[in-house]
């Protein structure tokens, strides 16, 4: 794929901002740098609250890893390990939904460990990432994060994981597998639908990313966005995202972000 079939974000027209609900985002690497949200994104999802335009998290970061940020962070919902689990603030107090039942979750538990053990002996370099003991329905192997792996040791990664029957995609720091139908796409209805009560209409909603693991969300969403640092992925990319930001991470999500609140704010709805 071609860099240049990625518009730039000025580019995208305030009138087809104006009609949007609210704004579907990944989290590592688009909100965050070093695992950590940015100043201006955490300040971009104040206004977005204070707007009254909801954002939802989809991530393949564990459940454990997503309850402190969306006690803390003013977001909708954060979807976790790519589509299986939700989690949301409901007064004070955490709620957490699964696409899976308690016994088909104990049963992948089982089918999860042996792909990690098959992984991590197939590819010497391999280790689990370190928010491993957070995940409820799926495994990840670190990449980019605290260990790093090249391009042959990842694609033998997903080889180990797709013969032992899970779906498996490649994060910005981790390579991810897990057993079931869901996914990022899949993640972002349940969400829309069941956090916020609304029916999942896809041209309703902007999506922001940042690497292959965002791919889906950038085939099927009519609105999508990366922040500047997808470029390391194009190479690697089937669908690009619509646009890009001039910035990277937490930054370039801003960006977004305010180019939104102006496209609204200049609604006739507004004024």
């Amino acid at each position: 794929m071609n860099a240049k079939r990625m518009r730039p974000l000025q580019a995208l027209p305030e009138a087809a901002l104006r009609p949007l609900r609210g704004v579907l985002t990944d989290i590592d690497d688009t909100l965050t740098r070093d695992g950590a949200i940015e100043p201006m994104a955490l300040q971009a999802l104040q206004q977005m609250a204070q707007a009254q335009l909801p954002v939802i998290a989809i991530t393949g970061r564990p459940a454990g890893w997503s309850e402190p940020f969306v006690m803390a962070w003013p977001v909708a919902a954060i979807v976790a390990e790519n589509g299986a689990v939700m989690l949301r603030r409901v007064g004070v107090q955490l709620q957490r939904d699964f696409t899976q039942d308690d016994a088909a979750r104990a049963a992948n538990l089982l089918r999860l460990q042996h792909c990690a053990d098959a992984v991590l002996a197939a590819v010497p370099r391999a280790r689990l990432a370190r928010d491993s003991a957070g995940r409820l329905t799926d495994i990840a192997v670190d990449h980019g994060e605290f260990a790093q792996l090249g391009d042959p040791e990842i694609a033998a990664v997903l080889e180990v994981m797709r013969a032992h029957g899970l779906r498996a995609s490649v994060s910005s720091i981790h390579v991810n597998g897990w057993i079931g139908a869901h996914d990022k796409w899949t993640g972002a209805r349940w969400a829309v639908e069941r956090a916020l009560g609304l029916p999942f209409v896809p041209a309703e909603w902007l999506y922001v990313g940042d690497s292959t693991n965002d791919q889906l969300m950038f085939e099927h969403l009519p609105l999508s966005v990366a922040v500047a640092n997808i470029r390391r992925f194009v190479a690697q990319l089937q669908a690009l995202p619509a646009y890009v930001t001039p910035s990277e991470r937490g930054q370039g999500f801003a960006e977004v972000v305010q180019r939104l609140l102006v496209a609204k704010q200049q609604s006739p709805l507004a004024r």
